[in-house]
């Protein structure tokens, strides 16, 4: 399958922490298509990575739930992405969240959280 240019980018940007840019290359080709919640859910994973970053840990807990709402109907696998990885991933985050609705950016910086490198399977 041939996937659009700015999904593949997105990829590469969420292995590089880019997730700021990853939003805005996901919302080109979900604008197109404001019903494909694949991309919705992908789209708020970046979001809520992005809060989690700057310490807006209400934001991020709202933006990893939403995801893994959209997401957790397109498993086991979509657009040759492992989305049952995602989700865990998602949950691994969640449950690493401090008990608080925001923390000072300093703090987020430091603090350990999962990762995840996702891998696109292009035979899909």
């Amino acid at each position: 399958m041939g996937y659009p240019v700015q999904y593949l980018q997105f990829i590469e940007k969420f292995n590089e922490g880019e997730f700021y840019e990853c939003h805005d290359l996901l919302e080109d080709i979900w604008m197109e298509d404001k019903t494909d919640k694949f991309l919705q859910g992908m789209l708020q994973l970046s979001v809520g990575l992005y809060h989690l970053e700057y310490g807006n840990l209400k934001g991020a807990r709202w933006m990893f739930g939403n995801a893994r709402k959209y997401l957790s109907r397109y498993g086991p696998v979509h657009w040759g992405l492992d989305v049952e990885e995602v989700l865990r991933y998602i949950e691994d985050c969640e449950a690493v969240l401090p008990d608080r609705d925001a923390i000072p950016y300093a703090e987020a910086k430091a603090m350990t959280f999962p990762s995840l490198r996702l891998h696109v399977d292009t035979s899909c």
